[in-house]
């Protein structure tokens, strides 16, 4: 006799195996985890593991994962190597795919419902990736386009954005456009980008992509005024001709005190082993949940019961897509993805409102500190209200590349933007204080 995997289970008796090896070593609740003080921005800094001799100003680039993160990734990582296959059977709540009962949350789904409680929106309106890259490229890829159909963006974003967007264009017949909402990104103004895209959008837009922070010049853009504009050029628009906003949100998203969900776009994507702290390796994309309905599912998703239930059923699934379908499925780095809850927890237990001061604090100081040194022009807006956490500088003499290395000499942890047109990068964040931005600013002032 042939044993499926539904008489499989049954047959080791699915109750006991899945329970006993998920609950032997469960992770602790978020919430309960550690006695931390998170009042003392000293006691925040001690969570992370880096390497003291150096200051680290390009954590944004990929993170180090503090410590409740670091503890909740051993846990899973414990329970995997002591029964991986109950662990992961049990975790993902495959049982439910297998007609089991269990009194459990599924660990995917504590992590939604930690991402929507941080970014303002609904569990199901949480879909799980691996980075921003694979998010955009699951949005592009998933909205219907025909021949003659735009896509609108800027020339400011990253190239994993516009590749998203080139790659669907060119799949469906769609076209697509790049447009400067500002010159001199020293002098951008929330008014000038807001005027140029309403300027741009056209009678065949549908989509229009944008970077809430850029990565190649610091600036941050008025989220809110931008999405209204495009609300207003939808206003006698129909359903489907309506104009959908998609937004590359990584580094907004964790050092902003706007939610994600507050921000008027149709779908965001944004990695979050970035400024959320979460494990390297993960990401979201967030939608209404009206708007998952527009999405075709690239990568069958393992997330969801309904598309296999289908499938054994043998046909398409029969209602509307929703955030879980689109999440991709095949096996994980379980002990990464699971462990993105303890990072909003991290998140929620500082405050939102405290980290977005703190970061800004200290970027304005070290942007007023760089800006009064001769030789070194700051790119980024010095108002916070267009800039979040990177600051883009040249010191007059040196490549963007030179100033970096000779920063690296002095045990400053700098970047260049990777761009045609590169920048020097300081990026001032959690794991920074007051004196470790004076000693940075200090090395740039050797350098120039």
């Amino acid at each position: 006799m042939t044993l499926n995997r539904r008489d499989f289970v049954a047959s080791v008796g699915w109750s006991f195996l899945a329970s006993a090896a998920a609950r032997a070593d469960a992770p602790k609740p978020a919430a309960a985890a550690g006695a931390e003080n998170f009042s003392d921005w000293s006691e925040v800094r001690a969570q992370f593991d880096l390497s003291p001799e150096w200051l680290h100003f390009s954590q944004f680039y990929i993170v180090s994962h503090p410590r409740p993160v670091r503890a909740a990734i051993e846990r899973y990582r414990r329970m995997l190597d002591a029964n991986p296959f109950a662990t992961v059977e049990h975790g993902m709540g495959f049982a439910a795919f297998l007609g089991q009962q269990s009194q459990d949350v599924a660990f995917p789904v504590r992590v939604q419902q930690a991402a929507a409680q941080y970014l303002g929106g609904r569990p199901d309106e949480v879909a799980l990736t691996d980075s921003t890259t694979t998010g955009l490229a699951l949005i592009y890829n998933g909205l219907t386009f025909t021949p003659g159909d735009e896509i609108l963006t800027t020339t400011h974003d990253h190239y994993v954005h516009h590749e998203a967007i080139r790659l669907a264009a060119e799949r469906n017949g769609a076209s697509w456009r790049r447009i400067a909402l500002y010159d001199a990104p020293e002098a951008a103004a929330a008014e000038q980008m807001v005027e140029r895209l309403r300027g741009a959008i056209g009678a065949r837009t549908r989509v229009v992509g944008l970077t809430w922070v850029h990565s190649g010049t610091g600036v941050k853009l008025p989220m809110r005024a931008l999405t209204q504009a495009v609300a207003e050029a939808n206003r006698n628009r129909g359903e489907h001709e309506r104009v959908l906003v998609v937004l590359d949100a990584v580094h907004g998203f964790g050092n902003q005190d706007m939610p994600l969900a507050g921000l008027g776009v149709d779908f965001a994507a944004a990695g979050t082993h970035k400024w959320i702290f979460a494990p390297r390796g993960t990401g979201i994309i967030w939608a209404p949940e009206k708007n998952w309905a527009l999405l075709r599912p690239t990568i069958p998703s393992f997330y969801s019961s309904e598309p296999f239930a289908a499938w054994e059923d043998g046909h398409p699934p029969q209602t509307p897509t929703r955030a879980a379908w689109v999440s991709p499925g095949g096996f994980k780095a379980y002990e990464h993805q699971w462990a993105m809850a303890e990072a909003f927890e991290f998140h929620r237990r500082i405050g939102r409102a405290r980290i977005a001061a703190r970061i800004a604090a200290l970027n304005t100081q070290c942007k007023d500190a760089l800006a009064a040194i001769p030789r070194v022009k700051v790119l980024t807006p010095r108002d916070a209200a267009l800039s979040a956490g990177i600051i883009c500088f040249e010191v007059q003499g040196r490549t963007p590349e030179e100033t970096v290395q000779r920063l690296l000499e002095r045990k400053v942890i700098a970047s260049t933007s990777p761009y045609k047109v590169t920048h020097a990068r300081l990026a001032p964040s959690l794991v920074n204080d007051e004196r470790q931005v004076e000693a940075a600013v200090r090395a740039v002032r050797e350098i120039a």
